[in-house]
């Protein structure tokens, strides 16, 4: 972004002259303000004529003549008569590199007790999404650290993938993991409507003093006002924002889009908007893209987005779910089944997919891939009658390879959440050569007269040999 960008903006968050209203009535969440023309979207302070402090908030609709406020916190002691003051016609956030490190609230003010945040400058908390012919095609992989991905759901430097999951299926262990072992240079953690008790968990225990060094991280808990909630995810992507201008390949994990939703949501129904799918109003599927299309690569950095969105109920007919399925660039699935089995972590390969996999991956990592899918895939369609005895081994070699090689692919696949793993992305693909190379010699072993070959359909269950397991995990 040039200087002279960086001036206009200030100029159109620049105010004039002082705007004053006057509260007529409170209506649930929202505040109903007279004589008070400004903006949506712009920053206010109510006076209550009752306390010491100013209850911050802003604008989100008209009702006729009068503004409609939602506060950032609560209406208790605001009554008719008190002032309510424009403070920004367009909210702000404070961004730098000193942010590093550093934990925020949804309106970027430090909440970790280390003291103000020195050296930042202000940056526009909504920009527009990035022009589609600024955009940089993605061609180069991102290492997340999780084998699983790396390897069989790629992704690249700029992507947008969504993480469905049911509640504990692990989507919270499965970020913090990202953001230790990613090979960016900078990761941005958006925490959107999370439980109060968990805020301190996910960074002692998931991200690390380790992860933590190097992320910038946002939250807003879920008692907290929906405004905040909204800003959280505003105020991490415009964080993201400044760190790709400034060159860097940037991380960005927002968990979650449901919550960010939610919340808008609410603030919708309060400016008096129809409710449609699911009682869910228009602005929420507008807001979402404009949110989504905001990571991307540019010429200067790229910003890869890692969007958690719940699953609760029924997936196909969730209008965020599927909202979201048609904005992002893929979708990795976490599945309670294999969460209850202990397989960590909980991706079902078979129902995740990444659009950029092949641009991001040689040819030789491709046939590797389909080949490992394709017998994850053969072994769900026999995995029934296998737990049952229903299934007789050489009835249909394919069922046969993949019951022999299943426990090979999940040892690879399966990753503790304190497990370091390498954010080199060309080791990782070795790793995945080296599980087809053992996937031939199993078959060449079934291929063989059934004379030689274990019978039974537990027999067919070949596990590696102890120096071919020690090279697929080396």
């Amino acid at each position: 972004m040039t200087i002279l960008h960086r001036q206009a903006e200030f100029v159109d968050q620049a105010l004039a002259m002082a705007v004053v209203g006057v509260v007529i009535e409170v209506r649930g969440m929202a505040i109903h303000v007279s004589d008070f023309a400004v903006s949506v979207g712009a920053s206010v302070q109510i006076r209550a004529s009752n306390q010491d402090q100013l209850v911050h908030g802003e604008v989100i609709g008209f009702d006729q003549e009068r503004a409609i406020v939602l506060p950032i916190g609560t209406t208790h002691g605001i009554r008719p008569g008190d002032q309510v003051i424009a403070d920004q016609p367009m909210p702000t956030v404070r961004v730098g590199d000193a942010l590093l490190g550093r934990v925020l609230d949804g309106t970027g003010q430090p909440i970790d007790q280390a003291g103000p945040v020195e050296g930042a400058i202000s940056r526009r908390l909504n920009s527009a999404p990035i022009d589609p012919m600024d955009r940089t095609p993605i061609d180069t992989p991102i290492a997340t650290g999780i084998r699983a991905i790396d390897t069989l759901v790629s992704a690249g430097q700029g992507q947008r993938m969504g993480v469905f999951a049911a509640p504990g299926a692990g989507k919270s262990v499965l970020l913090g993991m990202m953001a230790k072992a990613t090979s960016a240079d900078v990761t941005v953690i958006g925490l959107v409507g999370e439980r109060g008790r968990e805020v301190r968990d996910f960074l002692q225990h998931h991200l690390g003093e380790e992860g933590l060094a190097r992320s910038v991280v946002v939250c807003a808990t879920s008692d907290q006002s929906p405004v905040l909630r909204i800003r959280s995810a505003q105020t991490a992507t415009a964080i993201a924002e400044y760190f790709r201008d400034q060159g860097r390949q940037v991380l960005l994990l927002v968990d979650s889009i449901t919550r960010y939703c939610q919340a808008q949501r609410q603030i919708g129904l309060a400016a008096g908007e129809p409710p449609t799918s699911k009682g869910y109003p228009p602005s929420v599927f507008s807001m979402l893209p404009q949110l989504l299309e905001r990571c991307g690569r540019t010429k200067y950095g790229s910003i890869t987005g890692f969007y958690s969105i719940l699953t609760e109920g029924d997936e196909l007919n969730d209008p965020i779910a599927d909202a979201a399925r048609g904005v992002l660039d893929g979708h990795i699935n976490l599945s309670t089944d294999l969460a209850n089995q202990g397989h960590w972590p909980a991706i079902d390969i078979v129902g995740s997919i990444s659009r950029v996999a092949d641009v991001v991956t040689d040819a030789q990592h491709q046939s590797a891939r389909q080949r490992i899918v394709q017998l994850l895939a053969s072994y769900q369609k026999v995995e029934d009658l296998l737990h049952i005895g229903a299934y007789a081994a050489g009835t249909n070699p394919e069922f046969d390879l993949a019951i022999a090689c299943k426990s090979a692919i999940d040892q690879m696949l399966r990753q503790g959440a304190s497990e370091t793993s390498t954010d080199d992305f060309a080791r990782t693909r070795q790793q995945l050569l080296a599980l087809c190379q053992l996937v031939d010699r199993t078959q060449q072993q079934l291929s063989q007269p059934r004379s030689n070959a274990p019978q039974g359909p537990q027999a067919q269950r070949l596990e590696a040999p102890a120096e071919q397991s020690s090279s697929v995990m080396a």
